[in-house]
């Protein structure tokens, strides 16, 4: 019986897990101040049509040299568990100039 358990809190923990992504793009140089700006990606109908377009240019706001990261953190896997009943998911982007 405690392996069954065990099994099925590991099977619990992986699937958490799955969910998490990271994708990193460098445009120019990269990165050069550190100075980040943040937004939230909305999508329905799990993840095929977005809700919101997030513009990776305008955030930079006229660098030439930053770095897109997009990615689902831990806040999102939160927020996708209440959100996923109605098939609302989201991702953070986030431009580092």
């Amino acid at each position: 019986m405690k392996k069954i358990i065990a099994l099925i809190i590991l099977l619990a923990f992986c699937t958490l897990l799955v969910g998490c992504f990271t994708i990193q793009h460098q445009i120019g140089k990269g990165a050069q101040t550190g100075v980040s700006v943040e937004k939230k990606q909305w999508y329905i109908v799990f993840g095929l049509a977005p809700l919101n377009e997030v513009d990776s240019q305008a955030l930079a706001k006229g660098a030439t040299d930053y770095t897109i990261k997009t990615q689902m953190s831990a806040l999102d896997v939160v927020i996708n568990i209440f959100t996923s009943q109605v098939t609302i998911y989201c991702q953070t982007v986030t431009v580092t100039k």
